[in-house]
């Protein structure tokens, strides 16, 4: 009982002297200045996404993540469909990445550095009408 009483004491002790390091330490210092697409965030992305985008492709209702990288140049770099509904939408999902413009890169320390992107998309099915 006393060994686990130690155990238990030694690692709260250690939690409380445990600091943050690398990437978010940098992010939490606030000096990172995100990506940006065609001028402005992530609500103009989805707009270029719906547009370019072959919806008829997805043949279910459902959840599609992907993430990439925005490497140095603003360039949309290792694509990866993290969850998919279907092949088909996930393979429409990389094509259309694929052609995507550069982003601005983000920054940190005036320096331009590359982020991973995590991009969720939400399918919905149109509901068919009935003849009633």
């Amino acid at each position: 009982m006393k060994k686990i009483a130690f155990l238990l004491f030694f690692m709260v002790t250690l939690s409380g002297f445990s600091q943050i390091q690398g990437e978010d330490e940098v992010y939490l210092s606030g000096d990172r200045i995100e990506p940006t697409f065609n001028g402005g965030g992530l609500e103009l992305f989805y707009d270029y996404i719906n547009k370019n985008f072959d919806f008829s492709k997805v043949t279910k209702a459902g959840r599609m993540i992907t993430a990439f990288t925005i490497n140095e140049n603003g360039e949309i770099k290792n694509i990866k469909v993290v969850q998919f509904v279907d092949i088909e939408s996930a393979t429409e999902i990389v094509r259309v990445l694929k052609s995507c413009p550069k982003w601005e890169p983000a920054k940190r320390g005036g320096k331009t550095i590359s982020v991973e992107i995590k991009f969720p998309l939400e399918f919905k099915m149109k509901k068919k009408k009935s003849n009633n």
